[in-house]
């Protein structure tokens, strides 16, 4: 009898092992870096694979004798879904953004479950204007097809500038800034409640205002990817 127990606990072990590489493999596990070209483990991947091994051990604990391994398999899989969740989501959408904006000059950054994609003004506007260049409407494309295929994201569209001029002008500035990038992107296929405007003015430098590098770093447009709740 104990041996049997023992044989029967090897294979409810199985069953929960099992049923996490199968929840692990159907959801993927590794993205890849667009810049090393290696394969990474997605930030949800752990969380994942705890809800899968926990799951299945649920599973097999709510199960009788004959249905337990079945049981590991579907409690994994709910799982899994729970543990990856919003953060697998915004992980396989940040490498797709990555892979896309690629020597675009704009910076891919994670915050959470936020995905921030910081376009320079050297890219975006000339001097003193509002106009989008050819490069960031090429851009900015690129950005549409990857959150028109993610339609569970929100699009903070949020313009900055330097602390040159008035504190009045610059705030009317990045506003109408951050509402080109949004209308670009609504023209482009994003349905337009999706994205939202917001000028930010000089506020929030994230350098030195002192200097022309930091002004130059100060002047931006930030889109910030947020998960909606639907």
């Amino acid at each position: 009898m104990q041996q049997q127990n023992s044989a029967t606990s090897r294979k409810w072990v199985r069953a929960i092992l099992l049923a996490g590489v199968t929840s692990m493999v159907a959801t993927g596990c590794t993205t890849v870096n667009p810049y090393t070209r290696e394969d990474q483990t997605a930030k949800s991947t752990s969380g994942a694979l705890i809800g899968a091994v926990a799951g299945a051990a649920i599973g097999v604990a709510s199960s009788s004798k004959s249905d337990r391994g079945k049981g590991a398999l579907i409690g994994a899989a709910s799982g899994a879904a729970l543990g990856g969740g919003v953060g697998y989501y915004m992980d396989v959408q940040e490498a797709k953004l990555r892979q896309q904006l690629e020597s675009t000059g704009i910076s891919v950054t994670r915050e959470g479950d936020q995905i921030v994609l910081n376009m320079p003004n050297s890219i975006t506007f000339g001097v003193d204007q509002s106009n989008l260049s050819q490069q960031a409407m090429n851009a900015l494309q690129n950005v549409a097809l990857v959150v028109k295929e993610y339609d569970k994201t929100q699009l903070n569209v949020y313009g900055f500038t330097d602390s040159t001029g008035s504190e009045a002008y610059n705030l009317r500035l990045s506003q109408v800034r951050a509402s080109e990038v949004s209308n670009y992107l609504v023209r482009t296929g994003v349905a337009a409640q999706r994205v939202l405007a917001k000028g930010m003015g000089e506020a929030h430098p994230i350098a030195s205002n002192s200097s022309d590098q930091g002004r130059a770093q100060n002047r931006r447009v930030e889109i910030v990817l947020s998960p909606t709740a639907s």
